[in-house]
């Protein structure tokens, strides 16, 4: 026979109406919280699987506010190139117009005028800045002005030719932005040609102008030095920087003497040109392979507008080739623009694709954790009313027994 204190039957009545009243809080935290797993001793095996997924949500979440940042600065850019591109559409009608041989001093003037007020609105474009404040178009020098006006109120490229690079997936990166320098600035410029010679008012080099590319790109300079060598007949010397014999792109000595008509154009290695009313000795130069911002073909384009008098022949020349040129270097500027905005939307379309990625992966994830960790509701609240009615069952039992005492028999 077992004899059972009653210290002992209040103990083990205790312990287990503490026991039934730790499941019954247990679940009723479930239901508060809507989580079945809200501790690790819960479900040690789901616990730990939680965790990973919750470390997978936080990756996914830190690359998905990269990808918005990374969309937003493209976007930024994009339509400041698109504004860019506008200006200089308006800018290049302003200059055809300007090239209409009727047109008075003051009707220039006139053009001259808008085009100042159409070059702060490019700069303004280029020195964009973002959210934070910080130029888009300076490099990594974020807090530099691209663009400036330098003592002669020339604009001028303040930053550096970095490129900042956002990581918007493992292993996955993405340019975010573009320096001002390789956008606006390394742009090149239609071909020129100048005297160098100390030679008799009069003579000059006009229309010059590439005919034919690939003839130009088969020789091993882009820089012509030409010389009148010889009156009768009429021939120039043609040869590189310092004089250097030019060569094809065989290696081959090119020939070096041509005979010319002066005023009338002669073409020379895919280069056209007219050189005017020479003497022997006179020397030039051409130059193919320049580059020059566009803030540089609008500035000079404004002073010959300004300054330029068509009353002489070469004032005529001159004026004739800066509205050629000009037109030229917009137009390149023009590529330029419309290439970065090419490339900005293959980036773009690459951060859209990812960030479709991260949307996907991010719901996957939060379904196989929900899968783990939401409660049945169902379940918890029958749960909960079983372990109510155990409970209050177990309480009315523990009350009787506690009350049962040897003297109730004697």
């Amino acid at each position: 026979m077992i004899r059972i204190s009653t210290q002992q039957v209040f103990t083990g009545g205790i312990n287990r109406l503490q026991e039934l009243n730790s499941s019954l809080n247990n679940t009723q935290q479930q239901i508060s919280t809507g989580k079945r797993v809200n501790k690790p001793s819960d479900d040690p095996v789901a616990a730990a699987r939680i965790l990973k997924l919750d470390q997978e949500l936080a990756r996914v979440e830190t690359y998905q506010r990269n990808v918005n940042l990374a969309d937003n600065r493209l976007k930024q850019e994009e339509s400041a190139l698109a504004g860019s591109v506008d200006i200089i559409q308006r800018i290049r009608e302003l200059t055809v117009q300007a090239g209409n041989g009727s047109l008075s001093a003051n009707d220039r003037l006139s053009i001259s005028s808008e085009l100042k007020e159409r070059l702060n609105q490019l700069a303004s474009v280029a020195n964009t800045r973002d959210a934070s404040g910080e130029y888009i178009f300076s490099g990594f020098q974020g807090n530099t002005q691209a663009f400036k006006q330098d003592s002669a109120g020339s604009w001028v490229y303040q930053g550096d030719e970095g490129q900042r690079v956002l990581e918007i997936d493992d292993g996955v990166t993405v340019p975010i932005s573009d320096h001002g320098k390789s956008i606006f600035g390394n742009i090149p410029a239609a071909a020129t040609g100048v005297v160098t010679s100390a030679v008799p008012a009069g003579e000059y080099i006009s229309g010059v102008n590439v005919v034919n590319q690939s003839a130009l790109n088969n020789i091993s300079t882009g820089t012509l030095e030409i010389t009148v060598s010889s009156l009768a007949p009429d021939e120039l010397t043609v040869t590189g920087p310092g004089g250097a014999p030019i060569t094809d792109a065989q290696g081959n000595v090119l020939p070096s003497t041509y005979t010319f008509t002066a005023g009338e154009p002669i073409e020379i290695f895919g280069v056209e040109f007219t050189v005017s009313n020479t003497t022997l000795g006179s020397s030039f130069q051409i130059d193919t392979n320049k580059k020059q911002s566009v803030f540089g073909t609008i500035e000079t384009l404004i002073a010959g507008l300004d300054g330029l008098s068509k009353g002489t022949p070469e004032g005529r020349a001159h004026y004739d080739d800066l509205i050629a040129s000009s037109l030229t270097n917009l137009d390149n500027a023009q590529e330029s623009f419309l290439l970065k905005r090419t490339e900005l939307g293959g980036r773009m379309n690459a951060v859209e694709s990812t960030k479709s990625f991260l949307e996907d992966s991010s719901v996957y994830t939060n379904e196989i954790r929900s899968e783990l960790q939401d409660v049945d509701y169902a379940e918890a609240i029958s749960n909960l009313s079983f372990q109510s009615f155990v409970l209050q069952a177990a309480q009315q039992s523990f009350a009787r027994v506690s009350q049962l005492s040897l003297f109730d028999r004697l």
